[in-house]
């Protein structure tokens, strides 16, 4: 059973997502609150394995809250993974949000079986990437800013096989595409993307997707990248 914790100070908003979570079998919504701050103490006292949390909030905003329970000053023994949730497809924070640790955002607009099934991608341990909208505002929010080299002495610990899986991975590609492309086993590529992960100090496969863009292994707006295909 997926628990889930429902922050956002629209209660019209929290109603509504709660009552097509809790009609699925395998989602139970194990409570609610009104801004990060009550997100934040929920989240610690109720422990559940997803956060739905809405970006712009009274008291404490999601970005603030994501790096409460995901960052380095967290409380050991409980980290939950965070969808961000927002109303905006340019919204200013989304990019800090995915920097902080968030497993990724979904539009508050978006159908309810998509919401269901985002809370089961991110509850499984994978980053939300298949929404055409989170490949195009990774793109937009890297592409406003400067190339970085910080991760070439990184890449240079990555094996050939390796940085062609995470050029892959950066382009947004699933384990299964990934596999078809370069003719190996889904088994193998879950493991070399499990390694380039460890190499580079990579929280999943969103973060991943930031640093193969911040670091030229795919460029916005070319073929190949998320926005092409």
């Amino acid at each position: 059973m997926i628990r889930a914790l429902i922050v956002d100070d629209q209660s019209m908003i929290r109603m509504g997502i709660r009552a097509i979570l809790q009609a699925q079998p395998d989602i139970e919504v194990v409570g609610e609150a009104e801004n990060g701050q009550a997100g934040v103490d929920s989240s610690r006292r109720l422990r559940p394995d997803v956060v739905l949390m809405d970006v712009r909030m009274p008291v404490l905003d999601g970005l603030a809250a994501t790096r409460a329970l995901l960052g380095p000053e967290r409380p050991a023994g409980h980290t939950p993974r965070v969808l961000m949730l927002t109303t905006f497809d340019l919204d200013d924070y989304i990019y800090e949000a995915l920097q902080a640790g968030a497993s990724g955002f979904l539009l508050k607009d978006s159908e309810p079986a998509d919401l269901v099934q985002a809370v089961r991608v991110v509850a499984g341990g994978e980053a939300l990437l298949a929404p055409r909208i989170t490949r195009r505002l990774i793109e937009n929010f890297v592409e406003a800013r400067p190339r970085r080299n910080a991760g070439a002495v990184a890449l240079n610990a990555l094996t050939d096989r390796e940085r062609e899986v995470l050029r892959l991975l950066a382009q947004g590609l699933s384990n299964t595409e990934i596999a078809a492309s370069l003719f190996i086993s889904e088994p193998t590529t879950k493991t070399h993307v499990s390694r380039i992960l460890q190499k580079l100090g990579l929280r999943d496969r969103v973060q991943a997707v930031v640093f193969g863009y911040e670091n030229g292994l795919v460029t916005p707006g070319r073929p190949g990248s998320p926005e092409a295909r």
